[in-house]
């Protein structure tokens, strides 16, 4: 009998979504052939009952050899007992499909995952589920992360750069890709809230103890999709829910700030969001909430040199905004080559159609003497292995990571960063309504 092992001892790691589907496909096959030789088994049995029954007791009791295990069991059991064997491997399979894409890190815990799937290929009774939880000790994992993280790579390419210049790095960040045969197209949003919850495991021990029912991996999409719909159902960001149906689990829906920010609040986490809008005045449609920006286009304002310089404004705005935050104001902007790690968090990044995960941000001083940001990304959008490779070569790695504040084109811009602590008590309950700090240019 083929099984999938879950311990602390041997955890099984696949690089290949494929490459656990023929695994999984082969048991499925195997369960058929053990099926038909028990279905042989048994007609051979009752065809020559004298021979194989063994009289145990007194009532004549008539016993048999289990085809898999070879234990002895009352041949009116049989049937069901064989069966067992079977219901243990749907079990292991049902585990490797729904922990498939949580990163495994070195020290896991046992999983408190009260998220369940209700439909589909992935439904299990709720018995059999809580059995689960209590005995996964770790996840197998697709993306490609490190037990460094991305932080240290680019921290060296950083100095390797032939540039006057000061950057400002957050802490540990796993990179997570969008998967084309699982999100590409809508899944962004996802992976960035999985980049900033590879950051609170690892980096914040009290996050990691409230995070995710103290699993202390990242979760996949569709666990994440569970543990939002929880969060709604608590009462977080209803407003937004309703935008949903309050259902998300299963669905290819584009989600915001306003969703990475209520599932980090619902575990206690402090997520706050800010904007960085233009001041369109009669010409903007009401804005009622954070991301209502992203569905009410604003109408086009005249080209002139006054949009220009309003533009420039707003790229300024929110470059010092990040500067500040990594900084803490205490970091001055010398024009020395240096790199400093802090323990901030990464930023949700979002602008209309589409989301990327701040890491830092560089400071160039230029020939002319001007000094120009550089924002430091991660995005989804691009191959981890590629990512990888680039930094480790400090060859290219730049066209993917480092992003001018003139290339910063849209007219709105949302970030999600989070404040230290845990909240309880009445200020928990406050954190329920989401409220964003705007600066408008």
């Amino acid at each position: 009998m083929v099984l999938v092992q879950f311990n602390n001892t041997d955890p099984i790691s696949f690089n290949d979504r494929h490459i656990l589907t023929c695994f999984l496909q082969c048991n499925a096959m195997l369960k058929m052939l053990i099926t038909d030789v028990q279905k042989i088994y048994m007609k051979r049995k009752d065809s020559s009952s004298s021979s194989s029954s063994i009289q145990m007791n007194e009532t004549s009791s008539c016993w048999s050899s289990c085809p898999f295990c070879y234990q002895q069991v009352l041949s009116e059991q049989l049937e069901r007992h064989a069966n067992n064997h079977f219901e243990d491997q749907d079990e292991n399979e049902d585990i490797a499909f729904d922990f498939f894409d949580s990163p495994q890190h070195n020290t896991t815990t046992r999983v408190d995952n009260p998220m369940q799937p209700e439909t589909g290929s992935l439904t299990r009774s709720e018995e059999a589920t809580t059995s689960n939880q209590k005995n996964i000790h770790s996840s197998v994992s697709l993306q490609d992360t490190t037990n460094l993280g991305f932080i240290p790579l680019l921290k060296n390419a950083l100095e390797c750069d032939a540039c006057k210049s000061t950057s400002i790095l957050s802490g540990y960040v796993d990179h997570f890709q969008t998967l084309d045969f699982e999100d590409v197209g809508w899944g962004c949003g996802w992976r960035n809230i999985q980049m900033l919850a590879s950051h609170l495991l690892v980096q914040t021990q009290e996050a990691r103890e409230v995070l995710f029912g103290g699993a202390g991996f990242v979760p996949d999409i569709p666990s994440l999709q569970r543990w939002l719909e929880t969060a709604w159902d608590k009462g977080f960001d209803i407003a937004g829910s309703n935008d949903f149906d309050r259902k998300i689990y299963g669905k290819r829906s584009w989600i915001g700030t306003t969703e990475c920010a209520a599932l980090f609040r619902s575990f206690g986490l402090r997520a706050r969001i800010v904007d960085f809008s233009r001041d369109y005045g009669s010409k903007r449609k009401k804005v009622i909430g954070p991301m209502d920006k992203y569905l009410n286009k604003p109408v086009a304002a005249d080209a002139g040199s006054s949009d220009d310089k309003c533009m420039v404004e707003g790229r300024q705005l929110l470059a010092n905004w990040v500067w500040s935050y990594f900084s803490d104001n205490m970091l001055s902007k010398s024009s020395c080559n240096r790199v400093v790690v802090t323990q901030k968090a990464p930023l949700y990044f979002q602008h209309d159609g589409h989301s990327r995960t701040i890491v830092g941000i560089q400071l160039k001083s230029l020939p002319n003497g001007v000094q120009q940001y550089n924002l430091l990304i991660l995005d989804p959008a691009h191959k981890t292995q590629v990512l990888k490779s680039c930094l480790s070569k400090k060859v290219g790695w730049q066209r993917f990571i480092k992003r001018g504040i003139h290339t910063l084109k849209k007219p709105d811009y949302q970030l999600c960063y989070m404040d230290p602590g845990i909240a309880t008590g009445t200020e928990m309950e406050k954190l329920k309504i989401l409220e964003s700090t705007r600066f408008e240019f």
